[in-house]
């Protein structure tokens, strides 16, 4: 590759003390080197922005940005990408740690298959695929999921990504997967044979949170299917709408057993819009 394209880093943070200068080292030692690193902090009550802001005082290529009221976790990653110069775009969370070769490995394969503009990483690839649209759909809903990965697991190109709209932000932790299945409707993508970055567990994330995911797994995916221009026949997007209204069924009365919650259940029923001929279609077909 002769010119060497600028990456922009994007992590957002909030209250993470504990991690963040961790995660900027990551940053700091990547194998490559033409990058640069936006952090935007959400109102962190800790020491997040200061450690921050120490790094940038030392290496220019830090940028940090305070916003001026929280906007939570996916609009503060879309605000993030708005403050963004470089040609791909990759997310690295303030708790997690990047991978040394991961930017030089997603960039070779940019180069590699050019006409993409998508890479999400794929547990079951052993090789890089660049596959289209129909190809990548197919293999999600009919073969085995392939777009559940979160954006710490993606490299997109910034054009692209702006010409999307970024992430939605009504779905809470489900965005990612709304935003996938859009991405790879338009484009070719790369299926990633290598993680990014190395995701840590730890209290206070929202995947821990299973009542986030119980009605947002549902409203994302009824609202893809009915919104976007997915490459999907009539009757297999009525498959997968019935799939996903008979899994959502399972998962509401799943978390009732567990959590004898009336009150939050009767709350994810009503956001859903579940009623009884989405139970009749869960049921029966």
């Amino acid at each position: 590759m002769g010119n060497r394209p600028l990456i922009s880093v994007l992590m957002t943070a909030y209250n993470r003390e504990k991690y963040i200068a961790e995660a900027i080292e990551s940053i700091i030692g990547s194998v490559y080197n033409n990058w640069e690193l936006i952090i935007s902090d959400d109102c962190s009550t800790d020491t997040t922005l200061e450690i921050a802001k120490a790094y940038a005082a030392k290496d220019n290529r830090i940028k940090v940005y305070s916003n001026e009221y929280n906007l939570g976790d996916y609009p503060n990653r879309n605000r993030a990408a708005s403050l963004a110069s470089g040609e791909f775009l990759m997310y690295v969370d303030s708790d997690d740690l990047l991978f040394p070769d991961a930017m030089e490995q997603c960039l070779g394969l940019f180069d590699q298959f050019p006409e993409a503009s998508f890479g999400i990483y794929n547990p079951d690839a052993t090789i890089a695929k660049a596959l289209e649209a129909k190809q990548i759909i197919n293999q999600h809903f009919f073969v085995k999921p392939c777009l559940l990965i979160g954006p710490g697991g993606t490299m997109i190109k910034h054009d692209f990504f702006r010409q999307i709209g970024g992430y939605p932000t009504k779905y809470g932790p489900a965005n990612d997967c709304y935003f996938n299945l859009k991405a790879t409707s338009k484009v070719i993508t790369i299926l990633l044979p290598f993680e990014l970055s190395y995701y840590r567990r730890h209290e206070g994330q929202e995947i821990n949170n299973k009542y986030a995911y119980l009605a947002n797994n549902y409203l994302y995916l009824k609202d893809a299917l009915n919104e976007l221009n997915l490459p999907l026949s009539l009757s297999e997007k009525n498959f997968i709408l019935n799939k996903n209204k008979r899994r959502f069924l399972i998962n509401i009365i799943k978390y009732y057993t567990r959590t004898k919650d009336f009150a939050r259940t009767r709350i994810a029923l009503k956001a859903t819009d579940y009623g009884i001929k989405d139970l009749m279609n869960g049921i029966f077909h």
